[in-house]
């Protein structure tokens, strides 16, 4: 079970995927993405804590993708390893597949699959968002949840950036049934957002 329900994301369009925030091991995404024929090719993180990136570093080197952080979380990485070995998972080391630094324009991730990066920080340095205009699909992460919002009492957190963030995604005005995939816990919508959570707000 990961730390209150870590979500990662799976995109694929055919055989093709990529995917988001892989918590876990090596071993079980392998065998998820053999079980569905899938064919990895990259992987993107909204952040640099160790529940979000626990598998990136190794399914890189194993399916040799990139994996995709903001260089600003880069210091990050390692940080945190005594959850993974909580969870008797490996930790990342310097000797694991590095981040490649995030591209912040407008990516075509998968053929036909559009995807911006929003700048978040303040949960971390180094946070983002993926929103994808064209299916309505915003990957938050730690940001902001269903009621609540993120921490800012961790290394490189900060309060007053991380509510600019949350200004910043309500002030993209996406339409109201845009699904938000939180880092933790059930999807909601923008609508949702703005009916039940008092963060949200610009």
């Amino acid at each position: 079970m990961p730390p209150h329900n870590t979500q990662s994301v799976v995109v694929s369009v055919g055989k093709d995927c990529v995917i988001f925030d892989p918590w876990g091991s090596v071993d079980d995404w392998a065998k998820y993405l053999d079980s569905h024929n899938l064919k990895l090719r990259a992987i993107y993180v909204t952040h640099g804590h160790p529940d979000h990136i626990a598998a990136a570093p190794k399914l890189a080197q194993k399916y040799n993708v990139n994996w995709y952080l903001h260089n600003g979380d880069f210091r990050l990485v390692g940080w945190g390893n005594d959850l993974l070995t909580y969870f008797n998972l490996p930790p990342i080391t310097l000797d694991d597949v590095r981040p490649t630094a995030l591209d912040l324009s407008r990516t075509e991730i998968l053929p036909g699959v559009f995807m911006d990066v929003v700048e978040t920080p303040g949960h971390t340095p180094g946070g983002v968002a993926y929103y994808f205009p064209d299916e309505q699909v915003i990957i938050i992460g730690d940001t902001i949840f269903q009621e609540s919002i993120g921490r800012y009492d961790l290394p490189g957190g900060d309060k007053n950036m991380l509510f600019r963030s949350i200004s910043v995604i309500a002030g993209m005005n996406l339409p109201p049934d845009t699904e938000v995939i939180h880092g933790h816990g059930m999807a909601t919508t923008v609508d949702w957002l703005q009916k039940n959570n008092p963060y949200f707000h610009n």
